[in-house]
Order: C-alpha cells, then sequence, then structure tokens
C-alpha cells in the first residue's frame, strides 16, 4: 500500500513543476575578440597623441575615428545671442564665503543745483542729471541726497584792516549757530604764515568751540601810505627842514646815504594756510563732507606753496572751498577788478580760483549781519548737495588730471561741481 501511495504522488506531479526543481544553467563568458591590426597605420606612436599623421579623437566610439579640425589663425566671430541679456546676481560673502575684488575707480562728485534767484533746488531725481569725464559719459552708480555731516576747517585772514578785523571778530560767536553736533571743525590763522589754533578737530557744539574761535580775534594791520622819499621820509625829527640826526638821511637807512630804505611788502600767505587745512582735512574718515571755510579778502604774496600745487591737492583729496570775502574784493567793481593779476605783482584775489576748482560756493558781504548770514548760508549749501557716484572709465593706473563735467536737464538752473580731479588710491574700491 506504500508503494502504491508513491507511485501515485510521482505519477500526479506536472511537468512544469519538475522543471523548476531542475538547477539554472550559466551561460558562457564572451570570447575574447583579437586586436585590430594597425595595418592602416602609417606614422609613429606618440603617447598622448596617437599614431600616425591623422590624429583621432579620444573619445571616438566609432571604428572611424573623427579627423580633428586644425586651429583656425581668425578672432572668433561673436554671436549677438550669446550677450548677456540679464545683470548677475551678486554675491552674498555671510552665505558663500565668496570675495570677489573689482579694481574699479569710484568718483564722488557733490552738486548744489540752485535756481535763477540762489534758492536751492530740491526734489531732482538721478534722471535728471548727466555727467561727463573726459568728455565720455558716465553712468551714475550711486545716487544720494541725504545731508552729510561736516568736517570744517575754518581759516581767517589776521592781516585784514582794523575795521574788517573788527567786524570779523564780532560775527565768530556765529559759526556755532550754524553747525550742528555732528559736525566737527577746526580753526587755522594766518597772516605771515600759517598757524593752527585748535590743534586738530573739535566737536562743533562742545564746550572747547567757543575757546578755540576766540583764538582767532586779531586787531588787524592799519593801512599806511608808504614813503622812503620827501619831507616825511626816514627822518622823525627836523630843524628847519634838515634832519637833527646826522646819521639820518632822508629817504635812505640810517647812516647811510647811498642805500635808499626798501619799502616792506605787504604778506597774505593764502596758499600755505589752505594747505595746511586741507593736510587736516585729508585724515577725516570717509562719509564727511571736507571743507576749507576762508573768510578773507583773497589776496596772496609771500607763500611758499603755489597756487597750482594747492589746487592739486585739493582735488586729488576730494576737498571744497568755500569763503566769505570781505574788504576790498566784496566791493562793487573791485572785487571783480581784483581777479586780473598784473606781472611781479601781488594778487589781489586768488580765493575765487579755489573755489571755482573745487565746486564750492562763495559770498561777499561789507556789513556785520552780512558776514553772520554768509555762514549759515554757506553751511545750509555745503550740506544739502546732490552725491554722484560713478566708476571712472580711465585706468586706475592712470594719474593724469581728469575733467568733469556735471549737466542738468532743465533750463534756468546753475550747477555748481569741481571741475576735475587727480585719482588717488582712496578711489579704489575692491
Amino acid at each position: 500500500m506504500a508503494l502504491a501511495a508513491l507511485l501515485s504522488f510521482n505519477l500526479a506531479l506536472s511537468p512544469s513543476a519538475r522543471a523548476q526543481q531542475q538547477p539554472a544553467t550559466v551561460p558562457d563568458a564572451p570570447a575574447p575578440q583579437p586586436a585590430k591590426p594597425l595595418s592602416d597605420i602609417n606614422g609613429p606612436i606618440t603617447p598622448g597623441l596617437g599614431a600616425g599623421d591623422d590624429q583621432s579623437t579620444p573619445n571616438s566610439a566609432s571604428d572611424g575615428s573623427q579627423q580633428q579640425a586644425p586651429p583656425s589663425s581668425q578672432a572668433p566671430v561673436e554671436n549677438p545671442n550669446d550677450v548677456q541679456k540679464t545683470p548677475p546676481q551678486i554675491a552674498d560673502v555671510e552665505t558663500t564665503n565668496t570675495l570677489i575684488h573689482l579694481n574699479v575707480t569710484y568718483v564722488e562728485v557733490p552738486v548744489t543745483v540752485k535756481d535763477s534767484k540762489g534758492n536751492l533746488v530740491a526734489g531732482l531725481t538721478w534722471r535728471d542729471f548727466k555727467i561727463y569725464e573726459n568728455n565720455t559719459r558716465e553712468d551714475i552708480k550711486v545716487f544720494n541726497v541725504d545731508p552729510y555731516p561736516l568736517s570744517i576747517a575754518f581759516v581767517v585772514d589776521q592781516s585784514l584792516t582794523s575795521d574788517i578785523m573788527e567786524k570779523v571778530n564780532n560775527s565768530l560767536d556765529s559759526i556755532q549757530g550754524a553747525l550742528t553736533p555732528y559736525d566737527e571743525l577746526s580753526v587755522f590763522t594766518y597772516s605771515n604764515g600759517a598757524q593752527n589754533r585748535s590743534g586738530g578737530f573739535t566737536g562743533a557744539q562742545s564746550a572747547r568751540a567757543p575757546f578755540v574761535l576766540s583764538m582767532v580775534k586779531s586787531s588787524g594791520t592799519d593801512e599806511q601810505v608808504p614813503v622812503n622819499s620827501g619831507p616825511l621820509a626816514g627822518c622823525p625829527i627836523r630843524v628847519n627842514g634838515n634832519c637833527a640826526d646826522p646819521t639820518i638821511q632822508p629817504g635812505f637807512s640810517t647812516g647811510s646815504g647811498t642805500n635808499p630804505m626798501t619799502i616792506p611788502k605787504e604778506i597774505h600767505t593764502l596758499n600755505d594756510a589752505i594747505l595746511a587745512a586741507a593736510k587736516e582735512l585729508a585724515s577725516r574718515p570717509k562719509g564727511r563732507r571736507r571743507i576749507i571755510y576762508v573768510v578773507s579778502d583773497g589776496k596772496e604774496y609771500g607763500s611758499k606753496a603755489t597756487i597750482k600745487e594747492v589746487i592739486k591737492f585739493l582735488q586729488t583729496n576730494n576737498i571744497a572751498v568755500y569763503g566769505t570775502l570781505v574788504g576790498s574784493s566784496a566791493t562793487w567793481g573791485e572785487g571783480y577788478l581784483s581777479r586780473f593779476h598784473l606781472p611781479f605783482t601781488m594778487y589781489d584775489n586768488v580765493l575765487y580760483k579755489y573755489i571755482a576748482a573745487t565746486g564750492g560756493q562763495a559770498d561777499t558781504e561789507r556789513n556785520l549781519n552780512g558776514i553772520e548770514k554768509s555762514y549759515a548760508d554757506i553751511a545750509k549749501d555745503a550740506r544739502n548737495q546732490y552725491l554722484l557716484v560713478y566708476a571712472s572709465h580711465e585706468s586706475i593706473y592712470d594719474s593724469k588730471y581728469r575733467k568733469i563735467d556735471v549737466r542738468v536737464d532743465r533750463p534756468g538752473l546753475d550747477v555748481t561741481a569741481k571741475l576735475g580731479y587727480y585719482p588717488s588710491a582712496q578711489m579704489s574700491a575692491p
């Protein structure tokens, strides 16, 4: 019975079940292929370059390798479709930890815009301005209308006549009223040489400022007619028309009858005073307007520095000169004629040259109220300016003078800006 049950179970198994119980067959590995014959190679075999005269590309998948085209001697033709249409995104240094250095010369140009009545014009946008450097239009990179804190170096002429100097002395108390707590000032005087009265910058509204300004006060000078001939020359005491002292000869020096007295020349070292103030301002940090405010009649004689040297230093360090003209330079008609210089004579007024070259402003005042008002007006003009910043197209390694021309597309407006500048390392922004 057991044998019969076993036979019946074997017969019940299907063919597919018996096929699954059989082991799977393993396919044979591919047979090795013989190497391609090198009968078509007619040149030497060079490592890294291939064989033969006709080199084939190393990544060729077909048996017939593609031939590489010889290099062309012509310049590549620019495809207009390859030009970048959208500006790139500025990299975030905090997230990418990448610094991109660009050697670009950024030029700051403060601009004052007034109407025909001398009032400041507000509400202009960057679209109203056009700026040119060496007759080339420049794109405005930064446009700002915010008021800036001032770093002012006051330069007071102590060689003024006594009546004019008295008015200047009485007006000095009004300087603090024109400044804000964010401003700072230093004080210079000059007559025969420049002197730094403040010893550095101090807060405009600090308790030290009135003391520093009080050091500027002076008695001035008295105008006298120089005489080296005639009955009033060289002899203080006369008897019957003759000099009482025989050692003093009329018109000559003491004890000499052959060497005439030399009339002393006036000394007005305006150039040296502006240069000393400019050196002090050059160390002030960025973000402040560097201003030299001069109260003078503009006369210049006896300075060691020349006008050209001082203007170059001002234009290199982005310093503007403002001024209040007093004395003879403030007289109608005479103030204009004093700008003309005769050779081998004293400069009657050179202050207007500094003001025009650096983009400053000037007032001409003869009375005390006008001088006090000019402090507030000029401080307001210097503080409320349009700031234009552009990237110069000139090379950063070129130190030559660059001319600037600023225009406003509105009629009847007076635009004041510096005439040019000399590039410096401070302008290079990485």
